[in-house]
């Protein structure tokens, strides 16, 4: 379907008929397949999972602008009214996170019955002035740099040195750099921008619904202390931690994040 500026965002939409309705929006610079264990796991227990590629990664298009946060809030906002989604669950994963926090305040947590956020890359993915938690900018233009000169460079890295904590198969580290090398050139480099600028300590102001917050205690690419921070700013929410995973907490500690994601959905 077409977002308001009529870029195509690719829109995923499992088992339709399922009582439970669960919303998945990944990460940079991933796709919606990083859910695959998740997806068959909620359509067994009868949900049904909408889900979708930002634009600039997966099926969706890859415009040269519109990377910013309000409009990519802007595109869910769009998929959600188009498929007239009530009263579910929203999830956001790392730099999808961050989106979906700007979702509730753009939109006063229009549909949402209940945030889950994994590995959140907010309120600020960057230290500030007035914010001395996360990564230098400085670290983050490298990462843009990168892109921009050897972006398969940047994927392996991300995949095969940041991703994960425990130990995984090689072919599954080689699929989830698959995925990052899916994503466009443009969409890896403008959301990264989008990542190092963007500020959304409004938007955890904005959380007025039920809120579980997932995260693994290695994780190099999202601090502890953004969590902690998320955790104090969002009031009564849930803190969950996987001991020996890192970022990729939806694979890296699978059967312990998929009990833990499964009781954060029915509770």
């Amino acid at each position: 379907m077409r977002s308001t500026d009529g870029i195509k965002i690719a829109v995923y939409d499992y088992n339709p008929f399922g009582e439970e309705t669960v919303v998945l929006i990944h990460g940079w610079p991933l796709s919606h397949l990083m859910y695959e264990y998740q997806i068959d796991l909620l359509c067994q227990c009868g949900c049904r999972v909408v889900t979708l590629d930002l634009r600039g990664f997966g099926n969706s298009d890859t415009p040269a602008f519109g990377y910013t946060y309000d409009q990519m809030s802007q595109d869910i906002f769009q998929v959600i009214r188009r498929l007239k989604l009530r009263n579910f669950t929203l999830v956001g994963f790392s730099m999808g996170g961050a989106v979906v926090l700007r979702y509730m305040r753009r939109f006063k947590s229009f549909g949402v019955k209940k945030l889950i956020l994994l590995a959140a890359a907010a309120p600020s993915w960057t230290k500030r002035k007035d914010f001395p938690y996360g990564l230098t900018r400085e670290y983050v233009n490298g990462l843009i740099e990168l892109a921009e000169t050897d972006r398969p460079q940047l994927c392996y890295n991300f995949s095969h040195e940041q991703l994960f904590a425990s130990p995984q198969s090689e072919p599954a580290v080689n699929w989830f750099e698959q995925i990052a090398l899916s994503a466009s050139g443009l969409g890896t480099i403008h959301a990264a921008v989008s990542l190092r600028d963007e500020d959304g300590r409004e938007d955890l102001k904005a959380v007025h619904v039920p809120t579980w917050i997932i995260y693994g205690k290695k994780d190099v690419v999202v601090s502890n202390d953004l969590v902690r921070i998320q955790h104090e700013a969002i009031c009564d929410s849930k803190l969950i931690q996987l001991d020996e995973s890192g970022h990729g907490i939806v694979y890296d500690q699978l059967e312990l994040f998929n009990k833990y994601f499964l009781k954060a959905i029915r509770a």
